[in-house]
């Protein structure tokens, strides 16, 4: 009888998902364990009296990426789900200014918006496409599907970094073309979809701009979690198992090897291989059982520094608000300032930057009729902060609600609101299990990427392999797709090398 090894995947957000898709491909028997009630992980959804709202991720970037997986859990991406191209792609204003800058894909419009602020910057868009192209084409198209198990690996590939002035900050790199401050906004705000900050992390993260601009920013219908029931049949229709409302408390291990988990129902499912898609951090802090299993390594000199958190707000309102496109951005007077703030000083900020999605621009019964459903984001710091959320999240609620209302522009706000619903960083703690209550997993920081980033295979514990935006590639939903390619391909190479031994049962 074919032996079919078995493999449990920790958690069913779309990069545990995916991998699942992946494994069954290579002819794992595959259980996927979810301790939340519903599959998505943090690309959860929220449904309320009418309205529906995207609980983590809003749009999508890169599809060829779900083409390339939908081929390989035998469907087509067509077939799934339906996406809508956004154009422009979100609308960004200035506290206090007229003035708004459309982000949108076409080359004339895009110098278009520029001009507003600086003709000059204007005339070095193309030069700033072109060296941004070179990025995305080395640094993720390349760079992202590779696994950088040592330190070898990763050495080869600074040098071209260096040539394409790719790990000088985010900020450094947009001020060769841009010297307009609106403009330098405009072009570096994208890490912080990441919780990356862009006066810190390296220029490697100007393939977000790129990359949105070459290839489109989309919408799904139903929102991004329509991708998450689409990736969920996949895993059922190709004969893995999702489990919700488990938690695996335990990854055991024996000899230094995994030997399965246990979760809180008391039950031991024996594994050939575990891929953890929960926090990189807790995976390795709270998860593992046995002896022998901490990192003796001399690189991992200090703890894993996370990324900031968020406030959200998801508010669903009686009447729709024409000034809000499909995605808005708010960026306040003190946009250093309020970085800053949140991510290095951890506090919540004087300064207020929103970002707000309205789905129903595009989807009209993503809310009830004559309505919008809004989700509201606020950058905030992680639990490291020592905020009592009990507190600081109504004083946070009404201070959004009020600025929207009477800065913004949003008249009857407070009045239009029918249903309402908030998450902040304590329950991305208790709800996601997220570490400090992170809202991006770990922070992109260049001594955190790459081989300095939790690598896709642990360094320790064979059998044990990572997925999702804690560990290589990165965060967002282009980056855990790569990092589950990334992950099982390290797995396929492992088992057909014999550094994978597999126990295998009767099929």
């Amino acid at each position: 009888m074919p032996q079919t090894p078995r493999a449990v995947v920790v958690g069913a957000g779309l990069g545990g998902l995916a991998v699942a898709v992946r494994l069954l491909r290579q002819g794992w028997d595959v259980t996927v364990v979810e301790r939340r009630s519903q599959a998505g992980g943090r690309a959860g959804q929220i449904r309320d009296g009418g309205y529906t709202w995207d609980a983590g991720p809003s749009l999508i970037t890169m599809p060829w990426l779900l083409d390339e997986l939908f081929e390989i859990g035998g469907s087509r991406l067509a077939d799934e789900l339906l996406l809508q191209r956004l154009d422009p792609f979100y609308r960004i204003h200035w506290d206090g200014e007229a003035r708004h800058f459309d982000f949108q894909a076409g080359r004339e419009g895009m110098t278009a918006e520029i001009a507003k602020f600086s003709v000059p910057d204007a005339a070095r868009y193309d030069d700033f496409m072109t060296a941004s192209g070179r990025i995305y084409e080395r640094g993720i198209l390349v760079a992202g599907r590779k696994p950088f198990l040592s330190a070898l690996e990763f050495a080869r590939l600074v040098p071209s970094m260096v040539r394409l002035n790719a790990v000088r900050t985010l900020r450094g790199f947009c001020g060769i073309y841009f010297k307009e401050e609106h403009v330098r906004q405009a072009f570096d705000f994208h890490s912080l979809f990441i919780g990356g900050d862009p006066f810190r992390v390296p220029a490697i993260y100007t393939a977000l701009s790129y990359l949105q601009v070459a290839e489109g920013v989309w919408y799904a219908k139903g929102g991004v979690y329509s991708l998450v029931t689409a990736l969920a049949r996949l895993v059922e229709r190709g004969g893995g198992t999702i489990r919700t409302g488990e938690s695996v408390i335990a990854i055991e291990t024996a000899g230094r090897r995994v030997s399965g988990v246990r979760t809180d129902t008391g039950e031991r499912l024996p594994a050939d291989i575990v891929v953890s898609n929960a926090d990189v951090t807790l995976t390795r802090d709270a998860l593992l059982s046995g002896e022998g299993i901490h990192e003796p390594l001399p690189w991992r000199l200090r703890r894993m520094r996370q990324t900031m958190s968020c406030y959200l707000l998801y508010l669903g309102t009686t009447r729709q608000y024409p000034k809000l496109l499909h995605h808005t951005l708010i960026v306040g007077q003190d946009y250093r300032g309020f970085i800053s703030d949140v991510i290095r000083r951890r506090r919540v900020s004087d300064t207020i930057c929103l970002y707000i999605h309205a789905p129903s621009r595009t989807e009209p019964s993503m809310a009830a009729p004559g309505g919008d459903s809004l989700t509201i984001l606020l950058p905030v710091p992680n639990l490291r902060s020592g905020d009592d959320w009990t507190v600081r999240g109504p004083e946070l609620r009404d201070r959004i609600v009020t600025y929207l209302e009477h800065d913004f522009g949003l008249e009857g706000l407070s009045s239009s609101i029918a249903v309402e619903h908030a998450f902040t960083p304590a329950d991305f703690a208790s709800e996601l299990w997220a570490t400090d209550g992170n809202a991006f997993g770990v922070e992109p920081l260049l001594w955190q990427s790459a081989y300095f980033r939790q690598p896709n295979r642990d360094r320790v514990v064979g059998g044990l392999y990572y997925v999702g935006a804690g560990t290589h590639p990165g965060g967002g939903i282009p980056g855990v797709i790569l990092g589950a390619q990334v992950t099982a391909g390290v797995i396929a190479a492992d088992r057909w090398t014999g550094r994978l031994s597999v126990a295998g049962r009767g099929g």
